[in-house]
């Protein structure tokens, strides 16, 4: 009894210390808990302590701890499955799931035939195989859940679908585990009869216990709380429910999880929180930490060898490359776009939790050898742990704010009107080519809006009391009328127009902080404004800068739209493609072999595109780089964060030419 408590004191320490450690490095606490086991484990303690401490008459013990523990986790688990996740995503999650799943598994079956002959004993082939598949097939939706609250992304609709696929998976990989214990317990001559009961026992719960369950709600209102009635009741069905799987040979995870699934809903939210508030503090802080960390004993990695790594190396190609790749091809069919197509499918990615449950299932029933399971824990760490770098990388704190930010207004009610803002240089009245580009660009969405920036320098000298205003004011009048003209040529055309102007002090100082308060979508910047450079720096949308033309040079006003389509060319060719089809002008991709392939790709959708080189009477477009082409009256930086341009989106929205003003700057 001393070396149990002695242990468990070890444990819950080593658990606490490493948990706390992994979510300073940004990982879910469920990582330095395994972490912990595996170094209390043979692997760094070796036969000396490690055997002293954890030794084989110590095992029981703390298996049995740890049990206790997942069965609260189990239910929790099942309580916590929301059927709402998945109203008004059903077809979009429920094709990501079996994406995210399908592949997997079959990868995951194909690699357990490659491995048995290593690894299982005869007339054990096909639950090893079904079960490998289970394994490399399973998605965490706590850890998930836990890694999309830390970044606020439940908040976003990425967020949602991520959780509603997870439900989904959860469901499938339950239900194939379930099948996989049953065939491995099936081996039994006493088994083989009691398996068969598992599909009847679940339609009991759903048809005859889960309506009794529900006279929990009224008595709990009636008393007012969670009374010590109320929650043995629930107890002794968790535990009874449990025992009931465990006896059929289905193992007592599937009845906690079960039981926790048929739990009253309706009405029942204040219940099921109570309960919740209850059993997590005796199952998150004691007993959950308790099975990572038995989890972690069982993992010895000094007896792997070179074969074992290459075995390793196989079982982490099939565990990310089919989680990744099947999650991502199944999204994409649901036209979500590839960057959140690549984010979803990286959450689907992390393992952790239930992963380990499944894997010391899959140890009990001796499914799975030592050997391969250390393999397999250590597979659960690293897909776990890559994944909140990895969703970081593919979709940035940034988006998520915008992302954010736009369900806010969505949730408001209002719609956010596409955001052209051009910062006009003095003097205002002889900017109308520009006002006509904003407007070009504007109308390429709808709803939009131009917002006319222009900041004008305190005339020089001090201003003194009693020496009048009255020129500066006329000055300020006279720059506001001429504002006002440019913004009506704007309505003209269709989109919303906001005039911002005022002195200042600092021009070069203020005007970025000025783009940055309008938070455009779009900026139309004129080469040499004061504090060009710390505003291009600065902004965080798409800029179009408009160089001025030299010496006897004009811009041209009719002729083709010219684009130099290379690295990072996208972004211009993309306003280049607004501005040909507005002005009904054609487009000339200039380039290598990505131009020539764009010019075919949008001459089939209908646009008068081809590939070649600048005519001398064209309107040039150009990435905004450090490379820029001498020539170029547009340069065009993306945003940041940029999403692929949707070619055939950009195309079908094409408008009339005619009334359309000149696109020159």
């Amino acid at each position: 009894m001393d070396l149990l408590l002695l242990d468990l004191v070890i444990v819950l320490a080593a658990a606490r210390l490493f948990g706390a450690l992994a979510r300073r490095l940004g990982q879910p606490s469920v990582v330095g808990e395994i972490v912990a086991g595996i170094l209390l484990g043979p692997t760094l303690m070796g036969p000396l302590i490690g055997d002293e401490l954890f030794g084989p008459q110590m095992r029981p013990p703390l298996q049995a701890l740890a049990n206790v523990g997942l069965v609260l986790f189990m239910f929790v688990v099942g309580l916590e499955l929301d059927q709402k996740l998945v109203r008004g995503k059903g077809r979009i999650a429920v094709t990501v799931a079996l994406g995210s799943t399908v592949l997997p598994f079959v990868l995951g079956c194909v690699l357990a035939l490659a491995v048995a002959g290593d690894h299982v004993g005869g007339g054990r082939t096909l639950p090893f195989v079904l079960f490998m598949g289970a394994a490399m097939a399973a998605t965490a939706f706590p850890v998930l859940a836990r890694v999309l609250t830390d970044r606020g992304m439940q908040r976003i609709e990425l967020g949602g679908l991520a959780l509603a696929s997870a439900a989904v998976i959860d469901v499938l990989a339950w239900t194939v585990l379930a099948v996989v214990v049953g065939i491995a317990g099936a081996g039994d001559a006493e088994g083989q009869w009691k398996v068969l009961l598992a599909l009847p026992y679940a339609l009991v719960m759903f048809l005859l216990v889960k309506p009794l369950l529900a006279r929990l709600v009224p008595a709990y209102e009636k008393a007012g709380r969670l009374t010590p009635g109320l929650l043995s009741l629930v107890l002794l069905g968790l535990i009874a429910s449990s025992w009931a799987t465990e006896w059929m040979h289905v193992h007592f995870i599937f009845g906690a999880f079960l039981f926790g699934a048929v739990m009253p809903r309706e009405g029942a939210e204040r219940l099921n929180h109570e309960i919740l508030e209850r059993l997590e503090q005796l199952a998150v802080l004691l007993l959950l930490p308790m099975f990572f960390v038995v989890a972690g004993l069982n993992v010895n990695l000094r007896e792997l060898d070179l074969s074992s790594l290459g075995t390793l190396a196989a079982i982490l190609a099939v565990a990310i490359g089919g989680k990744l790749l099947g999650s991502y091809a199944a999204a994409r069919t649901q036209r979500l776009p590839n960057r959140q197509s690549w984010a979803l499918a990286a959450l689907l990615n992390t393992r952790g939790l239930t992963e380990i449950v499944i894997l010391s299932v899959g140890l009990q029933k001796g499914v799975l050898d030592d050997e391969l399971y250390s393999l397999m824990v250590v597979m659960a760490l690293v897909t776990t742990a890559m994944t909140g770098p990895l969703v970081s990388r593919i979709y940035p704190d940034r988006r998520v704010a915008r992302d954010i930010a736009e369900a806010e207004r969505a949730a408001l009610g209002v719609t956010a009107a596409h955001r052209v803002l051009v910062i006009v240089p003095d003097p205002p009245a002889e900017q109308a080519p520009l006002a006509g580009l904003a407007t070009t660009l504007a109308r390429s969405t709808s709803p939009s809006e131009v917002v006319l920036g222009h900041l004008r320098p305190y005339p020089a000298g001090h201003l003194e009391v009693g020496s009048g205003l009255s020129f500066e004011l006329a000055e300020l009048a006279e720059t506001l009328h001429d504002l006002e003209a440019l913004a009506a040529t704007v309505r003209e055309h269709g989109p919303d127009v906001r005039v911002v102007s005022r002195f200042s002090a600092d021009v070069a100082g203020e005007l970025p902080e000025l783009v940055s308060g309008a938070r455009p979508d779009l900026l139309v910047l004129p080469a040499g404004v004061p504090g060009e450079a710390g505003i291009r720096e600065g902004a965080v949308c798409r800029v179009v800068t408009v160089r001025a033309p030299g010496q006897g040079e004009t811009v041209p006003e009719s002729g083709p739209v010219a684009v130099h389509h290379g690295s990072g060319g996208d972004a211009a060719a993309h306003v280049a493609l607004m501005l040909a089809l507005r002005a009904g002008r054609p487009l000339v991709v200039v380039g290598g072999g990505r131009a020539s392939a764009l010019a075919q790709r949008l001459a089939r959708l209908g646009v008068a595109a081809t590939s070649g080189e600048v005519p001398p009477d064209a309107l040039v477009v150009a990435p905004d780089t450090a490379a820029a082409p001498p020539g170029a009256h547009l340069l065009v930086r993306a945003e940041q964060d940029p999403d692929p341009v949707d070619w055939a989106a950009a195309v079908s929205a094409r408008p009339v030419a005619s009334g359309s003003p000149a696109p020159s700057p």
